[in-house]
């Protein structure tokens, strides 16, 4: 008489079938999940002047969040705290429910074009490439496959033909569309970009676009330092309006509002006729 087979064990969450549960739609958030990023009581200062005060914010994944406010708001800085690369005095920071360390192949991040060293000798490629390095670890090289996902990356941001081309020798929008291919090429959940728009031609500005959205539509989350109040409609579906604060957060049509913008930038009713403009 046989046996009977062995018990198996409980599957895991993670191990379960993604068709047992309903899929979250393209550009919606995943109600069930963790958020992309979760912000909590973050105070950010530098030397005595405080720039954040008690920051709470939660990203959904698969949206487009806009990071909006003046010059001085905590913009930058914000995004710089929550990824370890400036020091909070207090708070707590989490991307996917987990600490950064945890999920670091998750993140990629974006600097600023003013940030970077553009005469060191490498080539768009080089530099592209190097967004496979986080997978490789630290005793293997880049090879054939890592090379070909560069290619596939530059070849989605339009710079395919300056592969070979010294990073020096790009424009201001080229050098940004090879730095957003070094993000792709890293192939993470969360896109977190620092002012993608600023100093970028208009032909390059929609290629950036075009690829942020079809980042969405493959339910990735973007981040994007902005300050462009004009477009923040066209490019995102979610917007954060800061001022050393959030003054309002959560979808466009929801927190983009006439007060929480008159807020934010601190401008009275003669500024009505602009801000009409923008809703």
């Amino acid at each position: 008489m046989s046996q009977p087979p062995p018990p198996q064990p409980p599957r895991s969450p993670e191990a379960t079938s993604p068709a047992t549960s309903p899929a979250t739609p393209p550009g919606r958030p995943d109600a069930e999940g963790p958020p992309a990023c979760s912000i909590r009581d973050l105070t950010v200062a530098y030397r005595d002047a405080p720039v954040l005060r008690r920051v709470d914010l939660d990203v959904p994944t698969g949206v487009v969040m806009g990071v909006v406010g003046p010059n001085g708001a905590g913009k930058s800085t914000l995004i710089k705290a929550a990824l370890g690369l400036v020091a909070p005095l207090a708070g707590r920071v989490e991307f996917f429910g987990r600490p950064l360390a945890r999920v670091r192949q998750r993140v990629g991040y974006v600097p600023q074009s003013t940030s970077v060293d553009w005469d060191f000798p490498t080539t768009a490629l080089d530099v592209v490439t190097m967004g496979t390095y986080g997978r490789l670890g630290w005793f293997r090289r880049a090879g054939r496959a890592e090379r070909q996902r560069a290619h596939e990356a530059l070849e989605q941001t339009g710079m395919a033909a300056f592969a070979n081309r010294q990073i020096g020798e790009l424009s201001g929008g080229q050098r940004q569309r090879v730095f957003l291919a070094r993000a792709l090429a890293q192939a993470p959940d969360l896109y977190i970009m620092d002012e993608p728009f600023q100093g970028v031609d208009a032909r390059s500005q929609q290629a950036i676009v075009d690829v942020l959205h079809g980042l969405r539509a493959d339910d990735a989350t973007v981040i994007i330092v902005h300050h462009d109040l004009v477009t923040v409609r066209k490019y995102c579906d979610h917007v954060t309006l800061l001022a050393g604060r959030v003054v309002a957060s959560g979808p466009v049509d929801e927190a983009f509002t006439l007060d929480a913008i008159r807020e934010a930038y601190d401008v009275g009713e003669g500024a009505d006729g602009f801000l009409a403009a923008l809703s």
